[in-house]
């Protein structure tokens, strides 16, 4: 993940993927399903982080090459662990930086990474700098306000208890993850022909504590800070509140969804 204020380090790669990183991929082949494009490109995977995207571009886009960037050294060193192809390579910088040359990649995408950006303006004109004429800029962002969206319970049940907890609730802080804005984003830096939709997969937790447990270890997440920072007696006033309000299943499972907003447009020729 793309960390632009310096004051939020992505790393520790076994929390991630535990709380988000088994939902990364799911949501990465809808969005490339969603995206369309032909096989044989090549791609610049913005804030790759652990290599979720890059892998499903493997798998799906047939890619002639990718180059994933990102600033957390821990991230891309999975990443290289993980990913084992030719046509893969992974270099550490941001999104607002990106150290590739102009028009360079066909498709140019960041996977969940500008709602973590403080200005994703300057991020999104680097993509477009770093896309070919005629190729595609895309990225999606967590839908944090939508229905049943899994993120969304955690935030309803804490700021029930703390309203201070708002603060940190990433539907508060994140403009870009509403449909309107996130077009504005991409017509404001120069695309033409601007696409916004809703994508979303099913996020089934297998149980409460399925839900529940990737909170507690720490780690970079909001959330997971946001639980890290409670004591016990808060902590489990919260797990409470939160089994009192997910919608279990009878057979214990927890049936929520991922949304996200998938956006995309082409750099003129």
């Amino acid at each position: 993940m793309v960390d632009a204020t310096h004051a939020q380090v992505w790393g520790n790669t076994a929390t991630y993927e535990a709380y988000m990183g088994r939902w990364s991929r799911p949501v990465a082949k809808a969005a490339l399903d969603w995206l369309g494009v032909p096989p044989g490109l090549t791609w610049l995977d913005v804030g790759c982080g652990t290599g979720a995207l890059t892998e499903v571009i493997l798998e799906a886009a047939d890619p002639s090459e990718i180059l994933g960037v990102d600033p957390s050294a821990d991230f891309l060193a999975t990443s290289a662990v993980q990913i084992a192809d030719p046509r893969v390579r992974f270099a550490i910088g941001d999104a607002s930086a990106l150290p590739v040359p102009d028009d360079a990649y066909d498709v140019v995408i960041a996977g969940l990474v500008l709602h973590f950006v403080p200005d994703p303006l300057p991020a999104i004109r680097e993509m477009m700098r770093a896309a070919r004429r005629g190729g595609t800029v895309a990225a999606y962002v967590w839908d944090f306000a939508g229905e049943r969206q899994f993120t969304r319970y955690l935030w309803q049940a804490a700021t029930a208890l703390d309203p201070a907890a708002s603060a940190q609730d990433p539907n508060r802080q994140c403009a870009v993850c509403h449909s309107e804005p996130l077009a504005a984003l991409l017509g404001e830096a120069g695309l033409q022909a601007v696409t916004v939709d809703a994508v979303v997969v099913p996020t089934v937790f297998r149980n409460f504590a399925d839900y529940w447990q990737p909170h507690l270890p720490g780690g970079s997440s909001p959330a997971q800070r946001y639980v890290a920072s409670l004591d016990d007696g808060q902590r489990t006033a919260l797990r409470e509140r939160l089994h009192a309000m997910l919608p279990i299943a009878n057979d214990g499972s927890i049936p929520l969804l991922g949304h996200v907003w998938a956006v995309r447009g082409t750099k003129s020729a």
